[in-house]
């Protein structure tokens, strides 16, 4: 098993990415702890994955809130003893508006969950990862971080700022041997894509320029995090990947 004796943090582990990739991690001999705003759809994916054999810990609360993040990874800790892996998968949307109607509170909004929150678990997370003698920070990012997207000018923003974040992070700690790469899907069909995925004609507008013609699933994705989390990618760290169906190859 690829994650065997390994422990991970996975934020928004409730639904989506987060949950395929708290799924499979355990699959593969890890201790997952997942957070998320809503507990009950945690602990759906911690009984899952307790009745398939694994280990899991359901830790609810908000990434932009600073003593969550320290109480999540304390737990981690705490229950399992460790922590080796980060996954910063914790992200919300803002689709629809121009720039010029987006107005301060969906701006701050995505800064504090898609950029500070990523700051805050990371920052709490460290110290364990020194302290574990090494490890690996996943950061969920966005296609919208590498091209330009009509009508989400606010989350694209903090996409960007996310892969920066990535590079200084493998720059600064890989001295502690802890790496830490960014992957960008696509659109994938998640409770987020939900309204898209729903609308035939909307749906059919975004995948012309894909491609492979479809949206990707979170099994997918998952399986790429699975292995910048392992040893597999031992040699790479500062990485910004693109899995999209061929949308950013053209």
């Amino acid at each position: 098993m690829r994650l065997a004796d390994k422990v991970a943090l996975v934020t928004g582990g409730g639904v989506g990415i987060g949950a395929a990739v708290a799924r499979l991690f355990a699959r593969e001999g890890a201790s997952v702890v997942i957070t998320g705003r809503r507990k009950e759809m945690l602990e759906q994916v911690v009984t899952e994955i307790e009745r398939a054999g694994g280990r899991a810990l359901a830790v609810a609360g908000s990434v932009a809130d600073e003593g969550h993040a320290r109480s999540a990874v304390g737990q981690a800790v705490r229950a399992f003893g460790k922590l080796d892996v980060l996954v910063n998968n914790a992200g919300i949307g803002a689709f629809g508006k121009a720039l010029h109607e987006t107005d301060d509170a969906t701006w701050d909004e995505q800064l504090a969950v898609n950029l500070t929150g990523v700051f805050r678990m990371t920052r709490a997370a460290l110290p364990e990862l020194i302290r574990a003698g090494g490890g690996s920070i996943i950061n969920v990012s966005s296609i919208a971080a590498l091209v330009g997207i009509p009508s989400i000018a606010a989350y694209s923003a903090t996409k960007g700022a996310l892969n920066a974040l990535t590079r200084c992070l493998a720059v600064e700690y890989a001295e502690h041997k802890i790496r830490c790469n960014a992957i960008c899907p696509g659109l994938v069909d998640t409770p987020m894509a939900a309204p898209l995925m729903a609308d035939p004609a909307r749906l059919a507008e975004v995948l012309s320029v894909y491609p492979m013609a479809r949206a990707g699933t979170p099994e997918e994705v998952a399986k790429l995090v699975l292995y910048l989390a392992s040893d597999d990618a031992a040699w790479m760290t500062g990485s910004i990947i693109p899995i999209d169906g061929g949308m950013t190859a053209q």
